[in-house]
């Protein structure tokens, strides 16, 4: 077992822990374990409505924000007691014991010890965020910051892998995906990872909202999409409530960066007969991307009159596209600065 394999693993279970905060939220169990480290005073999640009922009398302080009466189900206790296992008793103690593996070995430089103890510090930083999500009732500010946090121990290790992997003198690259493109288009794809993470905070603000998913009416095509209470846009006066029409426009900026972009580094690809590393990553995320605003859109027509709620399985499809098209973007980016290629014509 090396430091690279074990980087690879922490890369993969974080991915999963990501899923499965998105499950917790689909199915509003956020508040489901009330305390934190334990959840409702023990260290298991079969806890009974009649238990839950004792421990809120005995914490009145701690009463749920759906209510006093409100009470969660085993399944809803477990999404949140599994995703606290995961994330501190598996992935915690994984990536401190990668940061010994990295400096046992004497392969590697500065950049990669860097990277590891970074690392180290995202996950305590992300245990500390986890705590106030629980502590403030999963506010939606609270639950965006714990995503953003996430995602960014997600980029640490992935710059620990590449780093790792320079070090033992073998980069990363896979079939028409390499990191060697010039710095015009680390740039513009650095900046293209920034737009995609502002639209997907700012989709997790709406997730969060109470009541904001329904900002824009649930009437259907075309009111509800792609207008917005049938009007495209209008001036922003509250943003919690009008935070899905923030969000639309957001996503319609980014998008039509990326095709942009897109094309401008195809016409140059194919002028030039090279530099086809940074079009596949771009047309990797640019694929994503458009599949995921086609995702969005299905989750918002998806609203049954009859069962008064949306597909919600859909809203955890458009999380997980959402995460991967940063993470395609960052990762790009992330193994180009790595190459430290001069700057050049494609």
């Amino acid at each position: 077992m090396n430091s690279k394999s074990v980087t690879v693993a922490l890369i993969g279970l974080t991915l999963v822990v990501i899923a499965v905060g998105g499950v917790i939220r689909i199915y509003d169990a956020g508040e489901s374990c009330p305390d934190w480290p334990t959840c409702f005073g023990t260290w298991g999640f079969d806890v009974s409505e009649s238990q839950q009922e004792a421990w809120y009398e005995e914490n009145p302080n701690e009463v749920d924000s759906r209510g006093s009466g409100h009470r969660y189900t085993t399944f809803q206790i477990f999404t949140e007691w599994f995703h606290r296992l995961l994330a501190g008793v598996v992935l915690g103690p994984l990536v401190l014991f990668n940061w010994w593996l990295v400096r046992k070995e004497d392969s590697h430089g500065t950049e990669a010890l860097m990277a590891s103890s970074i690392s180290v510090f995202l996950i305590l930083w992300q245990g500390a965020i986890g705590w106030l999500t629980v502590k403030l009732d999963n506010e939606n500010w609270s639950v965006a910051l714990h995503l953003g946090s996430a995602l960014a121990f997600t980029l640490s290790l992935i710059w620990l892998w590449l780093t790792v992997s320079r070090d033992e003198g073998n980069s990363p690259s896979f079939k028409g995906f390499n990191f060697k493109f010039p710095g015009k288009w680390r740039t513009r794809i650095g900046w293209l990872a920034i737009g995609s993470f502002i639209s997907l905070f700012s989709g997790t603000f709406v997730s969060t909202s109470p009541g904001a998913n329904f900002g824009c009416g649930v009437s259907g095509f075309p009111d509800s999409w792609p207008f917005c209470g049938g009007v495209i846009a209008e001036p922003v006066e509250d943003i919690i409530a009008q935070s899905q029409m923030i969000h639309r426009w957001f996503v319609a900026i980014v998008g039509t960066l990326l095709i942009a972009f897109s094309y401008v580094v195809w016409n140059e690809s194919k002028q030039n007969n090279n530099g086809f590393g940074a079009r596949n990553w771009l047309w990797l995320a640019t694929a994503i991307y458009i599949s995921n605003s086609v995702i969005g859109a299905t989750y918002i027509l998806s609203w049954d009159i009859q069962e008064g709620g949306f597909e919600e399985f859909l809203s955890l499809i458009h999380l997980i596209l959402a995460s991967l098209t940063f993470l395609v973007l960052s990762t790009a980016w992330l193994g180009s600065a790595t190459e430290k290629l001069e700057d050049g014509g494609l």
